[in-house]
């Protein structure tokens, strides 16, 4: 059974107030709180286990090294990737991306070449590509969505090209919500030689992720959105393509050997992508997170994750002044929307002052706000540890809302 007031007792932040009533979260698409296990687990390797890691023949040197090594292979047994050489620890997904853009292309990419993204993209996988596009001259597409929410994969082969090189895809939207059919789209742009990364960043929270079944050339989440510490973040990568890419970065521990004369040559993967001391106390609180998820199962997360958004769709409903942007038929618990005639900012302010905590504005994502004609959206993200209860809080809470503004509708 899933026991969501036992997993509540896991976060102690959970049982805060906030003007004097009890915080109601909700807004676990920008980060995740973290459980015990995990701020335990920083606090323990700052506290009897810090030193830097690859680098000493000393114990705590080789014990933090240990540790860091069992992280990575925590993070491939959860994205069931091949190999720990696979597998890169980043500043976070964001670090992530730019790797990749940067990395693939200088090896990959030249002057007239194509790029494709979506228009559902946080800006952390459009702005990359961009700066990419301007530095070598090439060209960036878009494949559009539907009024929906839904994307327009049906344009794929259109869109594609013989100078497509890389395709950028969201698995899950964190303004819309919508869950893409990454497996399927992987496959038809394989089909024509196109490989492609996938942001999994509200994706790998609240459902299960095998990279080697999706077929993902790269894949990256951030380890702040999975519960785990901020500034850390994985960039899967098939072993062919990091090979064969230059470092993004470098400095220390990213090489084999440094000489003067210009022959210096690069480490083993995956530390040729990762140069200079890497937040390794992040990534053992990571790998702490991953397996704090992993014992209440993310399938579980899934269907209560599912079940709460079910609840709130149907309570939000009976608000006759309020829209909701984002209904793909495929949907994470994610619900974006405007109390007509009321401005987000408002709703937002007001909101917090009863103890509830949304995101307001564009998300990072403007070319979503850009396609409906509107400034940005009330975001109420749910996680593992919400409750139909703060559904209800949430509820009540817009009705107060509009009863503030009731001239404005």
């Amino acid at each position: 059974m899933y026991d969501v007031n036992r997993i509540r007792e896991d976060f102690p932040i959970l049982s805060r107030e906030v003007n004097k009533r009890p915080l109601v979260y909700l807004d676990n698409g920008a980060t995740t709180q973290k459980p015990r296990a995990v701020l335990e687990s920083v606090n323990q390797m700052s506290t009897f286990w810090n030193a830097n890691i690859h680098r000493g023949v000393h114990y705590l040197s080789q014990q933090s090294t240990e540790m860091y090594e069992a992280a990575r292979e925590t993070v491939r047994s959860f994205l069931n990737a091949a190999s720990t050489r696979e597998i890169v620890f980043t500043a976070g997904a964001t670090a992530a991306i730019n790797t990749v853009a940067y990395s693939f292309g200088e090896k990959y990419i030249k002057e007239g070449d194509e790029i494709l993204i979506t228009e559902m993209e946080h800006h952390a996988n459009i702005v990359p590509w961009q700066l990419l596009c301007q530095r070598k001259g090439a060209i960036l597409k878009y494949i559009p969505f539907d009024s929906k929410g839904i994307l327009q994969d049906n344009l794929l082969e259109s869109l594609i090209t013989e100078k497509t090189k890389i395709l950028g895809l969201v698995h899950v939207s964190n303004s819309l919500g919508t869950i893409n059919p990454v497996k399927e789209i992987v496959a038809r742009a394989h089909a024509l030689g196109v490989p492609v990364l996938v942001d999994g960043s509200q994706a790998a929270p609240h459902m299960e992720v095998d990279v080697q079944d999706i077929d993902a050339d790269f894949y990256v989440f951030a380890g702040h959105k999975v519960y785990g510490p901020t500034g850390i973040g994985i960039l899967y990568g098939k072993e062919k393509y990091l090979e064969e890419m230059p470092p993004y970065q470098g400095g220390g521990d990213m090489i084999a050997h440094v000489k003067l004369d210009g022959n210096t040559t690069w480490a083993e993967l995956p530390l040729k992508f990762e140069a200079g001391t890497t937040n390794y106390i992040g990534a053992v609180g990571l790998g702490a997170a991953i397996r704090y998820i992993e014992e209440i199962g993310l399938k579980n997360i899934q269907a209560h994750e599912h079940s709460l958004l079910h609840y709130a769709n149907q309570r939000l409903s009976t608000i006759g002044s309020l829209t909701v942007y984002g209904k793909a038929p495929h949907k994470a618990a994610i619900i974006s929307f405007l109390l007509n005639g009321i401005h987000m900012l408002d709703t937002g302010m007001v909101l917090d002052k009863l103890g509830i905590a949304v995101r307001t504005g564009t998300h990072c994502t403007e070319p979503i706000m850009d396609h409906f004609g509107i400034d940005g959206t009330v975001r109420a993200s749910f996680a593992m540890y919400n409750t139909k209860e703060e559904v209800d809080r949430l509820y009540e809470a817009l009705l107060v809302v509009q009863q503030m503004f009731g001239g404005a509708y």
